[in-house]
C-alpha cells in the first residue's frame, strides 16, 4: 500500500509516527501546504526509510489528484480540518483512488429556524456520493477517527455481540486533562471546537428521524473509568449520530462531551461576542474572520503535551437487551498523556485521534477490511479492527452498567443554554 497523508499537523504527524511501527504498507507521503512543516514531523522519526514529504495546497483540488499520480497513491487520507474535506474527496474520486478523513463535510445549519428544524447535515455531500463511489469501486471511509471512528467500532460490536435489541446508542467523551500554567487551552483545533459546540446538536430516533436541539442539553453526570470518574456531558454535533443509524438497528443515537461548565461559560462568551463566525469582518486594512483569530492567538494543541497531564476516554454507551433481559454496557478506550508523550511524543488527544485511521489502513491493506462506496466504520466488522488495536498495545475496556455494577447515566434536569445568543456586535 502507498499512503498519502495530507496535513502534517498534529494528527498527521501522529500518524506517521505510529506507522514507523507497522510494515504493511510501501511508502508514506505526508504533505501540507508547508513543506518544511512535513519534513520536519519525518525528521522526528528513527526509520525513515518509507517515508517522504511533498508540499501541497489542501484547497487545490488538480494539485491535490496531481500529487495523487505522482506518488501512486493507494489511499489519501485527510488529516486537515473538515474545511479542506471538499477538495480532498473530490480529488480522491477523480483519481480513482481510496480515502479516508476522520471528520466529515461541515453541515449547515437551518438559516431561520436552527434549534427546532435542521439544516444541510453533517457529510450530506459525502453520503450523497455514496453511489458514484460503488460504481467507481473505491472506498470513501468517512469520519474515521477515535470519535467517529472508533465510537463507531465499537457500536458495531455491541450490536453483533452483546445486544439482541438496542434501544439507545450514545457516543460519551470525558477526561480529567489539565494543562500547566493556562486558564484557557483546548486540547484539540478551537476551530473544530467551536463548530461542534456552538452549532445545534443533532440527535436521531427511529421514529422521528433526525433533529436538533438547544446548545449543551440534556446535560447528565456520566461516570468514566480509569480513575477519570463523574463528569457532566451535553449535546453536541457529531457525525456518529448520522453514521451509525445507516447501519445498525436501534431507536436513538445521540452524542454528549464532558465540556465541564468553565469551558462551556468560554463558549458562550465566544458566541455572545460573535468571536465564533466565520463570516470576514474588516479590520483595519484587512478582511478576516473572528473564528480565525481566535485560533491564531490560542497555543496550538499540537505543541501543549510537555505541560498536559490526565486522561482521555472515548466510548460507546449502549442499552437494550441481550437473553431477554436489560443490559447496559459501555465500551471504552483510554489515553493517558503520560504515556502517549513518553512513546510516541504526542499529545494524548491527538494520539487517540491518529491511531484509528492507521489501524483501518493496516486493516484495507490485508484485506480484513473491504467494501466500497461512501461508509463509516460501523458498516466494518469490529473484531478485526479491536483485535488489531490491542497489537498496536491500545487496549480497550468495557463496564456493565446498572443497578449494583457501574453507575448509569444519570441526567441533572437542568437547561441546557438557558437564554438566546445575542451578539454582542454586528457582523457584516
Amino acid at each position: 500500500m502507498n499512503i498519502l497523508v495530507i496535513g502534517a499537523g498534529g494528527v498527521g504527524a501522529s500518524m506517521a509516527s505510529i506507522a514507523e511501527t507497522r510494515s504493511f504498507f510501501k511508502t508514506f507521503v505526508l504533505a501540507d501546504i508547508s513543506l518544511s512543516r512535513a519534513e520536519e514531523a519525518i525528521a522526528l522519526l528513527d526509520d525513515r526509510s518509507k517515508f517522504v514529504a511533498e508540499q501541497v495546497d489542501a484547497r487545490d483540488r488538480s494539485a491535490i489528484s496531481a500529487l495523487i499520480h505522482k506518488v501512486k497513491a493507494d489511499v489519501v487520507v485527510n488529516a486537515c480540518d473538515p474545511r479542506m474535506n471538499e477538495p480532498i474527496f473530490g480529488a480522491a474520486y477523480d483519481s480513482h483512488c481510496n480515502y479516508i478523513d476522520m471528520a466529515m463535510n461541515l453541515s449547515a445549519p437551518h438559516p431561520t429556524n436552527p434549534y427546532e428544524e435542521v439544516g444541510e447535515p453533517l457529510g450530506k455531500s459525502q453520503l450523497d456520493d455514496d453511489a458514484k463511489w460503488r460504481e467507481r469501486n473505491i472506498l470513501a471511509l468517512v469520519g474515521m477517527g477515535v470519535e467517529p471512528g472508533l465510537s463507531d467500532v465499537f457500536a458495531r460490536y455491541a450490536a453483533d455481540n452483546l445486544f439482541d435489541t438496542i434501544d439507545e446508542i450514545g457516543v460519551r467523551d470525558g477526561s480529567n486533562l489539565s494543562i500547566d500554567g493556562l486558564d484557557f487551552a483546548p486540547t484539540f483545533s478551537i476551530w473544530t471546537t467551536i463548530e461542534e459546540c456552538l452549532n445545534p446538536p443533532i440527535v436521531w430516533e427511529a421514529e422521528r428521524g433526525l433533529y436538533t436541539t438547544d446548545c449543551f442539553s440534556e446535560p447528565e453526570v456520566f461516570h468514566f473509568p480509569a480513575g477519570i470518574g463523574p463528569y457532566e456531558c451535553v449535546n453536541v454535533e457529531h457525525e456518529e449520530v448520522l453514521l451509525i443509524p445507516r447501519e445498525i438497528d436501534c431507536k436513538r443515537v445521540t452524542f454528549k462531551y464532558s465540556l465541564g461548565a468553565e469551558f462551556i461559560d468560554w463558549l458562550k462568551t465566544f458566541a455572545y461576542l460573535g468571536l465564533d463566525s466565520k463570516e470576514h469582518v474588516r479590520v483595519g486594512d484587512v478582511s478576516v474572520s473572528p473564528r480565525d483569530v481566535l485560533a491564531a492567538v490560542l497555543p496550538n494543541p499540537a505543541k501543549l503535551g510537555h505541560l498536559m497531564h490526565g486522561k482521555t476516554c472515548a466510548g460507546t454507551w449502549v442499552r437494550g437487551t441481550y437473553d431477554g433481559k436489560p443490559r447496559e454496557i459501555y465500551l471504552y478506550h483510554v489515553a493517558d498523556n503520560e504515556t502517549t508523550m513518553r512513546d510516541w511524543g504526542s499529545q494524548a488527544v491527538l494520539w487517540q485521534t491518529a491511531i484509528c485511521p492507521v489501524v483501518a489502513l493496516e486493516l484495507l491493506s490485508n484485506g480484513s477490511w473491504k467494501n466500497t462506496g461512501v461508509r463509516g466504520a460501523e458498516a466494518f466488522p469490529a473484531d478485526p479492527f479491536l483485535n488489531l488495536l490491542g497489537e498496536y498495545g491500545a487496549h480497550h475496556g468495557m463496564v456493565e452498567m446498572g443497578p449494583g455494577l457501574w453507575p448509569s447515566p444519570k441526567p441533572t434536569g437542568q437547561p441546557g443554554w438557558d437564554r438566546p445568543v445575542k451578539r454582542a456586535i454586528r457582523l457584516g
